[in-house]
């Protein structure tokens, strides 16, 4: 299997060709396509035609965030709250750790 890291070097090599000839070009090009590819195809879900719809989270505090997440799929919210927690982790380290060991101790 390509490795990520394995490509990356071989495009540095490329790159720092003193004198970079048409077979350096094509290399390039063929590395920068794979490695497109490759990181396209780990972030990317496929959906087929007869796969299930995401499950959408059920939730019902009668808060406005539960009202708000009400039929967006459990990646949808998630992806939120991991933004959310980064700013918080640096904004309020105390609440974060907090909310962390009382995620980590359910």
């Amino acid at each position: 299997m390509i490795r990520e890291e394995d490509l990356r070097e071989a495009i540095a090599e490329c790159q720092g060709e003193r004198n970079p000839d048409a077979k350096t070009c094509i290399k390039l090009a063929a590395y920068y396509t794979i490695l497109n590819n490759l990181n396209s195809t780990l972030e990317e879900v496929p959906t087929y035609s007869r796969s299930e719809p995401p499950e959408q989270v059920r939730y019902n505090s009668g808060s406005e965030f539960s009202d708000a997440i009400k039929g967006l799929s459990a990646e949808e919210v998630l992806d939120v709250m991991d933004e959310l927690m980064e700013s918080v982790s640096v904004l309020m380290p105390k609440l974060y750790r907090a909310t962390i060991e009382k995620l980590r101790n359910k």
